[in-house]
């Protein structure tokens, strides 16, 4: 074949390096103008050399490119004068050089990114230094190995036996379609695994509208290929939709908005092309119009590095100093290992066994009480041990009938936590379990008197003969009961009946199955379960207790006054609580309050902030009940209280759960508007003095109520952890901590005041973790969040936001948002996901770390883990506060409020 060999040289007009068997041809001008000449049309096979200045010394690069009909391939790039090797021209030989030969359609794209990249490293080269590339240690290469996953794990040959089957099941006549890619290689983002197939079929050149096993064989290979370049190259070819090796502002645009869509951030989709620009402005500080693979490397590998940089030797000296304390320990020995187990649960619960071992022991000695007297009363002779159980479980049915009030007496529970010392030995924060306990104990009570006198005591007395009835006429009258309905057709059987009717009726509607909605019935039926039936289906206890007396009135075997007790167990419990609901009444009516911002926010959360009435004293981590007339007269529904007791005002935030809080927050928005003036919320009003205000709809309020948050200030260190809206309790807490910073900073020359604080306040650090499903929900506090992060300029504070719709931190799909969040917190301070100062973290939180973290932060320390969220991550809290509690010098005192 003829070879003909052309030499370009731009900015060399004239010059040629003419040789016997290559004919030089001299060309000034743009690269892609080259193959626009004769020698470019000519067929056949052609190898032109390419020659561009390099720097103002006339040093030369030589690209020769072999030429074949209408296909190119790149030959040789080299330096063509004797200057030594630069590094930035060896990567690009080395990337152009693996190329395959391209068709006539991407020619001009290729010879541009040629162009591009030695323009770009002319300009670098013309005085300035390039910028360093960033080394891949070890720690920053593993890390960014991380951010780069496209599937959950490595595809060893039983997930690859697992994906054929897949594929099997999901081909259409041997091909598997780009829609069914995702489900195959199960990545649950349907968009994002449509973006992967293409660009994993464009780098094979594959056009079909699917692939075969064997190709799918060859994307596995490469999306679970461990090493960092593959997963870049992947990564990179998704984002380069047009092959040509550059990225510019539209794709990066692109990109963005397919990342943002994968991990549900609708806000990130708004403002894509605002981070586009960022990304273009920190990666192209030359104003080329694009980027290459390099660039994106050191974006990806930067932040590893820092953040190694940053923690130092921390993590594995804190490895080294726990693993092996927190490594279970085997004992051999059963007798040790069950003392152990006996011995950690007195230390973890010796509160509650105390009052559950006195409440049995009551319960015990008046069930052998009862059961002994009647043992020795004639009944016995005829009735046998049948009366004496019945008895005795109805003297113990009337000490949990008394002492089932107690635990929902809330304002007696609230003085006795907050104004006396009892706290120390009884568990305040156990009182809705023990009310729990007490009512299956009233379950089983019920099961025994009633099953005693319906199945043996009424049958065993029809069946006596006359000489054992004389015995029972003082009892049943002179003549004996003819059949069955003679028992229950009195007042005793009408008042037992109705009470075993209306109580299966309560207990089975605060079942968590009814009392959340668990049971799917059919729509007619729908209305008797949630809250509303349960609420209302509790209250019918005030029939209840009304039966109850009047049944222990009209006793068959006892007759005299004093004898029938009843009366007496449920006196002062019934009186404590009838009180209590009173207080509760003038309460509320008293105390009007005025609504003075109303905010509804994404998540259907509702913001109310109103007046506070006089004399309303609280603490941060306490709640109160809120009641709407315009939405039920008697419904009153507890929330905690978001506000600081510092604040002239309340707050509460309302998450959108039910009927009564939906029709709650349908009543405000009627009055609301769009927000103006860049104030937050979906819809917003406030209230103006002296202007023309919304009608808004009346509100009472009936509090403060204990709550187990409120006694955080009692603890060296605090981890704070809020599950969605449950993180309300412990906003207040932070407003609290930031006021005390504030008044500590205006006070900490006066030394009594000083003293004062020292010692009512004795926290010194807290850890805020906040997890939550949507990126709308940072709205609800982001006001709280940005204080926190101005004032609190010593760290005592630490802010966590994690946001779990976003992909973990080590998968491709959140790649891109973990730089875009780098880029612009570093520069604007702000981050993307949240839009506050608090750099938010992906996927869910590794609490064993946290737990470490802490522990080897705060030795011989007191910390208060406070937890508030659904009940789900409630055991894994604690299991982890007793194993650090045993195993380190930090004590973790756990607490909870579940919803």
């Amino acid at each position: 074949m003829y070879r003909q060999r052309d030499d370009f040289e731009m900015g060399r007009m004239g010059e040629s390096h003419d040789s016997v068997m290559d004919p030089v041809i001299a060309f000034s001008g743009h690269l892609g103008g080259a193959l626009t000449g004769s020698s470019a049309r000519k067929p056949g096979r052609k190898s032109t050399r390419f020659a561009e200045f390099l720097r103002q010394d006339q040093d030369l690069i030589e690209i020769t490119l072999d030429i074949c009909d209408d296909s190119v391939a790149i030959n040789s790039i080299k330096n063509a004068g004797n200057v030594a090797e630069d590094p930035q021209l060896a990567l690009l030989a080395r990337k152009l050089e693996k190329k395959a030969s391209f068709g006539s359609s991407v020619i001009n794209a290729k010879i541009r990114q040629v162009s591009h990249e030695l323009k770009r490293i002319a300009s670098l080269s013309s005085g300035k230094d390039p910028p360093p590339r960033v080394d891949k240690t070890v720690t920053g290469a593993k890390n960014a190995l991380k951010g780069l996953k496209f599937i959950s794990k490595t595809a060893h040959n039983d997930d690859q036996q697992a994906f054929f089957k897949r594929f099997d099941n999901l081909a259409v006549n041997g091909l598997l379609s780009r829609s069914d890619f995702g489900a195959c290689i199960e990545m649950d983002s349907k968009e994002f695994a449509g973006e992967l197939f293409d660009a994993l079929a464009r780098r094979r050149g594959i056009t079909t509208p699917g692939i075969t096993k064997a190709e799918l064989q060859e994307f596995l290979d490469q999306i679970t290929d461990q090493s960092f370049d593959s997963r870049l190259q992947t990564f990179f070819d998704m984002v380069d939709k047009n092959s040509d090796g550059l990225l510019t502002e539209e794709e990066v645009r692109e990109v963005i908005m397919l990342s943002a869509s994968a991990n549900k951030l609708s806000k990130l989709k708004e403002q894509a092309g605002e981070y586009a620009a960022l990304i273009m402005e920190a990666l192209d500080p030359n104003n080329l119009g694009y980027i290459m693979i390099q660039q994106l490397e050191t974006l990806l590998l930067q932040a590893p590095i820092q953040s190694a940089v940053k923690s130092g030797n921390y993590s594995h000296s804190l490895s080294q100093a726990l693993s092996q304390k927190l490594a279970p320990t085997k004992v051999q020995n059963p007798l040790r290992r069950c003392s152990r187990k006996i011995k950690y649960f007195l230390e973890d619960n010796w509160k509650r066994v105390w009052i559950i071992l006195l409440w049995f022991l009551m319960i015990a000695g008046l069930f052998t009480w009862k059961f002994i007297q009647y043992k020795n009363r004639a009944v016995y002779h005829v009735m046998g041990f049948c009366v004496c159980t019945a008895k005795g479980a109805a003297e113990t049915l009337k000490l949990n009938m008394a002492l089932i009030l107690l635990p929902v007496c809330r304002n007696t529970i609230t003085w006795l936590r907050t104004r006396t010392k009892l706290g120390v030995a009884v568990p305040f924060d156990d009182n809705l379990n023990f009310h729990k306990v007490i009512a299956v104990a009233i379950a089983i009570g019920i099961a025994f008197h009633a099953g005693a006198h319906l199945i043996c005591d009424f049958p065993r007395l029809l069946h006596t003969s006359k000489e054992e009835y004389e015995a029972m006429k003082p009892f049943f009258g002179s003549d004996k009961p003819s059949n069955y309905w003679w028992f229950l057709k009195g007042i005793e059987g009408m008042t037992g009946i109705a009470m075993v009717v209306l109580m299966v009726v309560a207990f089975t509607l605060a079942t968590p199955l009814f009392r959340r909605n668990k049971v799917k019935l059919p729509r007619p039926l729908q209305r008797i379960t949630g809250f509303n039936a349960f609420w209302y289906s509790h209250h019918l206890f005030m029939i209840v207790y009304t039966l109850l007396i009047i049944h222990g009135i009209f006793l068959y075997l006892t007759h005299k006054w004093y004898k029938k007790t009843t009366w007496m167990y449920l006196a002062v419990p019934v009186l404590l609580y009838g009180g209590e609901r009173i207080l509760r009444a003038f309460r509320s009516g008293s105390k009007p309050v005025q609504i003075l911002k109303v905010a509804i926010y994404p998540g259907n959360v509702l913001t109310l902030h109103m007046s506070k009435p006089q004399g309303f004293r609280y603490k941060s981590g306490q709640y109160m009940f809120v009641n709407c007339p315009a939405v039920s007269s008697f419904e009153w529904h507890p929330f905690s209280i978001t506000s600081a007791p510092g604040d002239n005002y309340l707050s509460v935030h309302i998450r959108t759960l039910g009927d009564w809080t939906r029709e709650l927050k349908n009543s405000f928005a009627e009055v609301c508007e769009p927000p103006m003036g860049g104030k937050s919320g979906l819809l917003r009003a406030d209230y103006m003095q002296g202007k023309n205000n919304p009608r808004f709809p009346r509100l009472l309020i009936d509090g403060p109520y204990g709550a187990p948050a409120q006694d955080y200030k009692k603890y060296d260190v605090l981890l704070l952890v809020g599950l969605g809206i449950g993180a309300t309790p412990f906003i207040s807490i932070l407003k609290d901590i930031v006021n005390h910073m504030k008044v500590s900073e205006e006070e900490r020359n006066i030394e009594n005041v000083g003293k004062q604080k020292k010692k009512t306040f004795n926290t010194v650090r807290a850890f805020f973790y906040w997890v939550t499903r949507e990126e709308g929900s940072f709205d609800w506090f982001k006001g709280v969040m940005n204080e926190v992060a101005e004032i609190d300029q010593k760290g005592i504070i630490e802010l966590h936001n994690y946001c779990t719709s976003v992909y973990e931190e080590g998968d491709a799909r959140s790649a891109l948002i973990a730089m875009l969040q780098a880029l612009n917190h570093a520069k604007h301070g702000v981050d993307i996901v949240s839009g506050t100062r608090v750099c938010s973290h992906f996927a869910k939180p590794n609490w064993r770390n946290v737990f470490k973290s802490i522990a080897l932060k705060h030795k011989d320390s007191r910390v208060g883990v406070f937890y508030c969220g659904p009940a789900a991550l409630t055991d894994d809290l604690r299991q982890l506060s007793l194993d650090f509690t045993r195993k380190t010098s930090t004590r973790f005192d756990f607490h909870k409020e579940n919803f």
